[in-house]
């Protein structure tokens, strides 16, 4: 299969786990739906860019990512910010709930709540 294809697939997944969180009373924002390499390798490396009197100026920061080869650099990835009961929240146990739906719907599809090394549950991916 194309890459392509596996990004139109992705997005028929991504509109399929929205309706199922809008029917748990979840509602979702996106955060991050695509990189750049260069902002891939600012949160492996652990760097932001801040504005300083107008100068854009590179910044220790926390790392953001385990990997320079993130899923989103071929938008097979997005992160979502959860809202329940008007309150932003990363950790409910519906989430695992999403998170489950999620890699139902291919063996392809991961959660990042499920992930091992650690929980990452606004992330949600086709991994090909």
């Amino acid at each position: 299969m194309k890459l392509s294809e596996h990004q139109r697939e992705f997005t028929k997944h991504i509109g399929l786990l929205i309706e199922y969180a809008t029917s748990m009373n979840i509602e979702l924002t996106f955060g991050e739906a695509t990189r750049t390499d260069d902002q891939q390798a600012l949160y492996f490396y652990g760097y932001a860019i801040v504005i300083v009197d107008g100068i854009p100026r590179l910044k220790k920061a926390k790392k953001r990512s385990k990997t320079l080869l993130s899923n989103h650099l071929k938008r097979m990835a997005v992160d979502f910010n959860f809202f329940i009961d008007d309150k932003l929240t990363y950790t409910h146990p519906r989430l695992e709930l999403l998170g489950v739906y999620w890699e139902e719907l291919s063996e392809l599809n991961r959660w990042g709540g499920f992930f091992k090394s650690f929980a990452d549950t606004p992330h949600f991916e086709r991994n090909i």
